[in-house]
């Protein structure tokens, strides 16, 4: 889904010899900033690095005394970059094997206890904001996760300030109509994810439908590289029933352990010990609503190591 690491780490190369001039130093101070707009723009993590790239080239040629605020110029490009590639992005989906699900992030402590950032990254809101067109999605990071001012926005994405605050407006009814409904606490995530873990390890079919809301959700996705279903399973007693029967058959070589994964309690299975799967969740009422299990190799990469979002 993403382009060659060859530019990428070229560029690295760039910034790392380069790390004294200003316009690095910039760059670099805002780095985990433009990787979050670009990441909640696109919901993967592999394009949101190469959105980080291009912005990086664009920026390196600008003239600095031209530049009045460092961080709104940035962001400014990295939002057109982002936005040209959410475009590509979606036409790219429609040709994809099975649900597309965003790129899982293995994510600093620090996240977590931002809890609006937390909440916008969460696999349940990446998911909303699919639902929404690409300015629509940009418009709406940028006022409610970032806070910019409409001015600020209207620059970024080529629109009037009054154009903009009406999109602000549709995309807020919109994601607001489809969001979870109210918060939910780190803790009472994790309780029910080992209440579904000791379920699930241990084949008690009983246990996964007391945990599992009556119209539970089921997505999987493997990207035609890795079994998974090709379509939403609904129910409980069939997620239930898919998943004993699924992991029975291959109950010893498996392990479920606890990650924080964008910013909430998730599940990692490793199968022999490789990396296999994220199952993040959406519990609503102390109940699991929502399951998502990414299995895609390549959406994978950014479980080996923590993550720095930040707004």
């Amino acid at each position: 889904m993403s382009q060659s690491g060859g530019k990428r780490r070229l560029v690295r190369v760039n910034i790392e010899n380069s790390a004294t001039d200003p316009a690095t130093e910039a760059f670099v101070a805002h780095r985990n900033l433009l990787f979050t707009v670009a990441y909640e723009m696109l919901g993967s993590a592999a394009d949101a690095e190469d959105v980080l790239q291009e912005t990086w080239l664009r920026w390196s040629g600008v003239d600095l005394g031209a530049v009045r605020d460092r961080r709104a110029y940035l962001v400014r490009i990295t939002t057109r970059q982002a936005l040209g590639r959410l475009r590509a992005l979606g036409r790219r989906k429609e040709s994809y094997v099975g649900t597309w699900l965003p790129e899982p992030l293995l994510t600093t402590p620090d996240v977590a206890e931002d809890v609006e950032l937390a909440d916008s990254v969460s696999t349940a809101m990446l998911l909303v904001l699919e639902t929404l067109a690409p300015t629509e999605r940009a418009v709406f990071v940028l006022r409610e996760v970032f806070d910019l001012g409409y001015d600020e926005i209207a620059e970024a994405v080529g629109k009037s300030p009054a154009a903009v605050r009406q999109i602000a407006h549709r995309a807020r009814a919109h994601v607001a109509a489809r969001r979870p409904r109210g918060t939910v606490s780190p803790a009472e995530t994790r309780d029910a994810l080992h209440a579904f873990q000791r379920a699930a390890e241990t084949g008690d079919i009983q246990g996964l439908l007391d945990i599992l809301a009556p119209d539970v959700v089921l997505l999987g996705d493997g990207g035609g590289v890795k079994q998974a279903v090709l379509r939403p399973i609904v129910g409980a007693d069939k997620v239930g029933r898919l998943l004993v029967g699924g992991l029975g058959k291959v109950a010893a070589a498996v392990s479920l352990r606890p990650a924080r994964v964008n910013g909430h309690p998730a599940l990692v299975l490793r199968l022999d010990g490789e990396l296999d799967s994220v199952l993040t969740v959406r519990v609503e009422n102390g109940l699991i609503t929502g399951l998502y299990a990414v299995r895609n190799p390549e959406k994978l990469s950014h479980m080996g190591r923590e993550t720095a979002l930040s707004r």
